[in-house]
């Protein structure tokens, strides 16, 4: 059988329910409730996990075109439930998993850890540091963020744990490892709110927050970048210093690691040509990205992002640092191009459909009928849609179902729509902090065996809570200044 029972049945008997049972409400029309039965099905499945994300993307695209909920003529609604497929926002990020590929298969992860451990690595406070640093270097760059938190992160965190006889095997791991482990974690979060391409799901909030909008608003790499800067910087700059104070280490001096650090450096060797070409493409990528040729030279000089992605992919292929199977091999960026594409079509036709502005005036309604300030309405919204995610466990699922109605409804309130875009595109990175199956990376460190399932959603509160006041507090402020809001 090629899905779960339960999670399946209860998925099907949510769609139906909705479908049949429950009445049309008044400014809806029949074909926007039946493709929100359809979408609350998948959802339903996603968060189950009845089958695989992508599997579940195929049976959602034939759904669309069989139902006949976005036009009459079948070829028409083909052609619909396929349209997201020419979403650049697509590509740019199956593209970028793609080129993240050469970090692991160069080495160039691995040695950006060992680097900076070399160098701050005499203390465990400096070892945390680091590996907060080598997530920020690579995050530009690497839209998986389980592939850089728990891919090539974690084995350089697990290697400098043992190394000092830190091992859940062995009842050790408060030495060192069970701080090293919540800081590989914690890192992970806010390093995929400061990048467009950190972490897969945020094209989509870039999507939601154009088409709320009406394409006033649309985040470019550079503005995102630019927006999550300080913000990211003073939370990254925190995030150790509060899980040492939360969970103290027993060693606190580490003056092997560095020395450790140098080993495996030279166990590496010199710098290959494959490391090179990444490097000196990955920083092509930044200035393409950040639009500095335009700055400079003016706007005829200006590349799209999507565009960028496939210059450094062209360019690794050209040079050999990648080849066609490796791209083919890269199973994760195939399958986030077919879900990303059937989410983004079905949210995008509630949007169109108006099933999204019925549901954000209905919010609105009941926030608005309790008298509050813009602010204090904003705050009761952020708080209800970032710890929403307790009950999910996939951030594109919790996005999908709820940013737009969340923000169409903290517009209404009269939130300044820059600064409520900011702070729900942050927010839509920083609820990975929440549990331990919050994201793909929060599986394959929790699962290390560091810390115990209480340890976790106790560090996971206390980290959402101190980056969202960052956030409010200080990216508030930042925004201001940019001119923002």
């Amino acid at each position: 059988m090629g899905f779960k029972p339960i999670p399946a049945a209860v998925a099907l008997a949510l769609a139906l329910i909705i479908w049949f049972m429950v009445p049309v409400p008044e400014g809806v029309s029949p074909q926007a409730w039946h493709l929100l039965a359809m979408f609350v099905g998948v959802i339903a499945a996603i968060i189950g996990k009845a089958m695989p994300i992508g599997a579940l993307s195929i049976i959602a695209i034939m759904l669309v075109a069989l139902t006949g909920v976005t036009a009459d003529k079948p070829a028409d609604a083909m052609r619909d439930a396929l349209s997201s497929f020419a979403s650049p926002l697509i590509w740019l990020i199956g593209v970028a998993i793609m080129i993240s590929r050469g970090l692991l298969k160069t080495g160039l992860g691995a040695r950006f850890g060992y680097w900076f451990i070399a160098v701050w690595g005499k203390r465990t406070l400096g070892i945390g540091y680091s590996l907060a640093l080598s997530e920020l270097m690579l995050a530009p760059v690497t839209p998986s963020n389980t592939a850089r938190g728990g891919g090539i992160i974690h084995p350089v965190m697990k290697a400098i744990a043992s190394s000092y006889d830190s091992d859940p095997e062995k009842g050790t791991q408060g030495r060192i490892g069970k701080y090293l482990a919540l800081v590989n974690y914690h890192s992970n979060p806010i390093t995929s709110a400061m990048f467009i391409t950190a972490t897969a799901p945020n094209p989509l909030v870039v999507d939601l927050i154009t088409k709320a909008t009406n394409s006033d608003i649309h985040l470019s790499w550079g503005t995102w970048a630019v927006a999550m800067l300080l913000p990211g910087l003073v939370a990254m700059a925190l995030m150790p210093l509060v899980l040492y104070f939360l969970y103290p280490p027993e060693i606190k001096s580490t003056p092997n690691a560095a020395a450790f650090a140098k080993a495996r450096l030279q166990e590496m060797g010199p710098v290959s040509r494959g490391e090179k070409i990444m490097l000196a493409i990955f920083a092509l990528l930044l200035l393409l990205w950040a639009g500095i040729p335009a700055m400079l030279l003016g706007d005829a000089w200006a590349v799209d992002a999507t565009t960028t992605a496939f210059i450094g992919l062209s360019l690794l292929l050209l040079t050999g640092v990648l080849t066609w199977d490796d791209i083919l091999k890269e199973k994760s960026a195939w399958d986030t191009i077919t879900w990303f594409a059937a989410l983004v079509m079905m949210a995008t036709f509630l949007n169109k459909l108006g099933l999204i502005a019925w549901f954000s005036g209905v919010l609105e309604s009941s926030i608005g009928s309790l008298g509050l300030s813009w602010v204090a309405a904003c705050a009761l919204l952020l708080l209800a849609y970032m710890y929403a995610h307790y009950m999910f466990a996939s951030t594109t699922a919790h996005i999908t179902a709820m940013f737009a109605a969340f923000y169409g409804a903290g517009l209404a309130l009269g939130a300044p729509p820059m600064l409520f875009a900011l702070l729900m595109a942050a927010a839509s990175s920083l609820m990975m902090t929440l549990t331990h199956y919050a994201t793909g990376t929060s599986p394959v460190i929790f699962g290390s065996g560091y810390t115990t399932l209480g340890e976790w959603w106790k560090a996971g509160f206390v980290m959402s809570v101190v980056n969202l006041l960052v956030f409010v507090l200080v990216g508030g402020v930042w925004w201001k200044v940019l001119g923002y809001w």
